[in-house]
């Protein structure tokens, strides 16, 4: 099977609002319930928020354009690289977003995210330019792109034109929709009139007049004035990524351009309820069932608006001690396999550094040594601190004021023995603690219709000295299909792709009622064992009644993958235990097969009585999964020999002598 589908990064259309905006169910099943915390809600209540949050801006303490010698002390190299980056627009020709640009969408599913992007580096390069040089060299054309976003009739994606009453395909002025887009916009532009607005005025007073009209019209006023945007949550269902990613974008807004004290104590109210809302949605355990890499754009910026809620208000609102908080961080951590692996169930990459300042500061805030300390380590392996930045204007100021600090920090990368979140129903397991040599599964039980769900309810990942084995493939690049209907015509969002049973011929199917039942999981020093009977995420006429899947890591030793079964009647369509691998297979002889990865071979022993192994290579061309799998992956089908009504089978992974 060939990819060839168009990737955007980290951009998602409208409708995963409608597929993953889930509603209250058992938790015994996987499914959330939406619990009515209010943690936010209720602390600014205690803290008497209109009373105690700061109104003007001396809630800001990040380092402005008047602040040389902040921008003259930085270290060279990354002075010159963020110079260089800005003079590489000193000539830039900002161009039009066309109507077919917007069109291609509801033409071909192609999102061209890359005339959007562009423009966002843009600007944000020329303003850190302009704040690291200070001579004013850029300002033409920061003015250029004031102008330029100024007239442009809305700063969102295309793919999320779905909410506004004319549907997709082209923006309407006078019906202005807040989705990510626009809310990364919103705060880039927001920071850039507060850097500049002295200078703008230099130069002409409607500069910055005209940019405070747009912010408010196309962003402030639609934001604070309507209730029916799907991620704020008020309209019902558990909202996700979405929530913090817009949150935390408003919330620097509203607060750097708000200039009416008692509107901006109602907006910032606004933003606590909704991202309440968020957090009634979450699992007690704090695990992010969008996976690690998303959990970027959730647990990390729930934090961040965190953090700017206790920055203005003097230090006042202040939630990190709470229970739910410290679990969303630490959920990060739990699931690292050996950086930059990662647990990657649903859409989440196979590979994340995550955000190395956010994950310090995080660890910080909750006093967590352990994941303050893997901040840090990050950073380390990824070289972070050692150019210029990425990020927007604001992250990008706040966290090179942290350069030093992160780089003499104690540095360890976070190796927990085993882990179990028992609501999401995600467990994990290596070896040995602290160290990533040898064994490491990742094990899930859930439903079929988590946020950017597969139909993976059941499925695992093996890892051995930190390489992948049995691997979650990911997602190709979004396109249109990627969210819609059509979504699991995509082949890595089915069943029989992941490390899961066919039954009787069929596949899991999506839906929230299509789930696991009796996830448990147990660990001591000598194995950990994760169970889930997984019937009840196949179709009836899969006829099956009970499907217990089961992983046993005898640490040290082995991993043992076992299936127990009871079928309610005999088909005519194959049983077969699938692997989707990484790793070269061979069969070395009948009851053996040989897995052939990075610096490791193992042995995968079965019974030759039971189960006959057929071998298909799949070929990856689609650039997103190119980037993790690019030697293409091994789909092993181990087919059932006469299958009976009742059996029991297993897979023993050892290394290779």
């Amino acid at each position: 099977m060939k990819t060839a589908i168009r990737y955007d990064r980290k951009i998602f259309s409208f409708a995963c609002l409608t597929l993953i905006l889930l509603l209250a169910a058992n938790p015994l099943c996987g499914e959330p319930v939406i619990k009515e915390r209010n943690i936010l809600a209720t602390e600014a209540k205690a803290i008497d928020l209109e009373k105690n949050l700061i109104t003007d801006d001396s809630w800001n303490k990040l380092a402005g354009y008047k602040d040389r010698q902040f921008w003259q002390q930085l270290p060279a190299n990354i002075s010159q690289e963020y110079i260089s980056k800005a003079e590489g627009y000193l000539d830039y020709n900002w161009p039009v977003v066309k109507a077919t640009d917007y069109l291609e969408y509801i033409r071909s599913g192609n999102r061209r995210q890359e005339v959007y992007a562009a423009c966002s580096n843009a600007l944000i390069s020329l303003v850190m330019g302009e704040l690291v040089e200070g001579k004013g060299r850029f300002m033409d054309q920061i003015i250029n792109a004031v102008w330029y976003y100024s007239e442009q009739t809305w700063w969102g994606w295309s793919a999320h034109l779905g909410p506004q009453k004319a549907g997709t395909g082209l923006p309407d002025v006078n019906d202005p929709i807040v989705d990510l887009g626009v809310g990364e916009v919103t705060s880039n532009l927001s920071w850039t009139l507060y850097l500049f607005k002295e200078e703008f005025d230099k130069v002409h007073p409607l500069i910055a007049k005209r940019l405070k009209q747009e912010i408010t019209n196309k962003a402030l006023k639609p934001y604070f004035e309507r209730n029916d945007f799907g991620y704020m949550g008020f309209k019902g269902g558990r909202p996700n990524n979405w929530n913090p990613w817009v949150n935390y974008n408003m919330l620097n807004s509203f607060l750097l351009l708000e200039n009416d004290p008692q509107k901006k104590v109602a907006e910032v109210q606004k933003i606590i309820n909704t991202l309440d809302k968020f957090l009634n949605g979450y699992s007690d355990d704090g695990g992010c069932d969008e996976g690690p890499s998303y959990w970027g754009a959730a647990g990390a910026l729930l934090y961040e608006s965190l953090d700017i809620l206790k920055i203005a208000t003097n230090n006042k609102f202040d939630v990190f001690d709470d229970p739910l908080i410290r679990n969303i961080g630490q959920y990060f951590y739990k699931v690292n396999i050996h950086a930059p692996y990662f647990i990657n169930f649903a859409d989440a990459d196979a590979t994340t550094y995550g955000n190395p300042p956010t994950v310090f500061r995080y660890g910080k805030a909750i006093h967590d040594v352990e994941m303050q300390q893997f901040g840090a380590y990050l950073a380390k392996i990824s070289n972070w601190g050692q150019h210029s930045l990425g990020g927007k204007i604001c992250d990008q100021i706040r966290n090179l004021g942290l350069l030093n600090e992160i780089k003499n920090a104690d540095a360890k990368e976070a190796l927990v023995a085993d882990f179990w979140l028992p609501e999401t129903e995600v467990a994990g397991a290596r070896d040995k603690e602290g160290s990533y040599l040898g064994f490491f599964f990742g094990a899930k039980g859930g439903f079929n219709a988590e946020s950017h769900n597969h139909n993976d309810a059941g499925s695992c990942v093996l890892y051995y000295d930190g390489k992948p084995c049995l691997i979650d493939l990911g997602h190709e690049e979004y396109n249109a299909k990627t969210f819609s209907s059509r979504r699991y015509e995509i082949w890595t969002m089915q069943s029989q792709y992941h490390n899961l049973p066919v039954i009787s011929g069929k596949g899991q199917l999506p839906g929230a009622d299509f789930k696991a039942k009796h996830s448990t999981f147990k660990a001591s020093d000598k194995k950990a064992v994760f169970s889930t009977d997984i019937a009840g995420a196949y179709p009836e006429d899969a006829r099956v009644k009970s499907w217990l899947r089961g992983y046993i890591l005898n640490r040290g030793k082995s991993f043992v993958i076992t299936d127990t079964y009871e079928l309610s009647a005999f088909t005519d369509s194959i049983t077969s235990s699938n692997l989707v691998t990484y790793c070269k297979v061979t069969l070395i002889k009948s009851g053996l097969l040989q897995f052939e990865g990075d610096g490791f071979t193992l042995n995968m022993r079965y019974d030759d009585k039971k189960v006959k192994p057929k071998i298909e290579y799949i070929e990856v061309t689609d650039k997103k999964l190119n980037t993790y799998w690019p030697k293409g992956v091994t789909r092993v089908m181990m087919e059932f020999i006469n299958p009976k009504l009742k059996g029991y089978n297993e897979m023993i992974f050892s290394l290779a002598e």
